[in-house]
């Protein structure tokens, strides 16, 4: 993944079309993929900031948000994190999460990981702070991550 580009912007710098290709993506992994009806669009994407990584032709193949303390959770999150089925593998997933919690790194995070992604979380430093829960009939874990003084 060396000759695609990462971008960020608020909902109101995004344009029409980047905005179709992450909705259309969002939808096709959390809804079509898993098989998970339910409103993936929400008013949170007004207020966070679109991360992706994009390819040489223009294809999103990785893509997270973050929204700011107080609109989710008292803490900033992290959500919608993904990565196109095609460019899995390839560690892109880990370099995704890393540009955003970069983004974020004065910060406590929380996020609502599905479960079977725990580890992956921890290996950035979340810890667990909830049992696990259904979320849309995915198991999910509340983690955060602290900044130490």
């Amino acid at each position: 993944m060396n000759n695609g580009t990462w971008q960020i912007k608020t909902f109101d710098e995004l344009t029409t079309q980047e905005l179709q290709k992450i909705y259309y993506l969002r939808t096709e992994v959390f809804v079509v993929e898993q098989k998970c009806p339910y409103q993936e669009v929400d008013n949170l994407d007004l207020v966070a900031k679109h991360l992706w990584y994009e390819n040489e032709t223009g294809e999103i193949l990785a893509y997270l948000r973050i929204i700011p303390a107080g609109a989710q959770f008292d803490a900033i999150a992290i959500g919608r994190v993904l990565v196109k089925q095609t460019a899995r593998g390839a560690g892109l997933a880990r370099q995704l999460f890393q540009h955003g919690l970069d983004q974020v790194s004065c910060h406590t995070v929380q996020i609502e990981a599905q479960y079977y992604l725990r580890e992956f979380y921890k290996s950035f430093g979340f810890v667990e702070i909830s049992e696990q829960f259904l979320e849309d009939g995915i198991p999910h874990v509340a983690m955060v991550r602290k900044v130490h003084d």
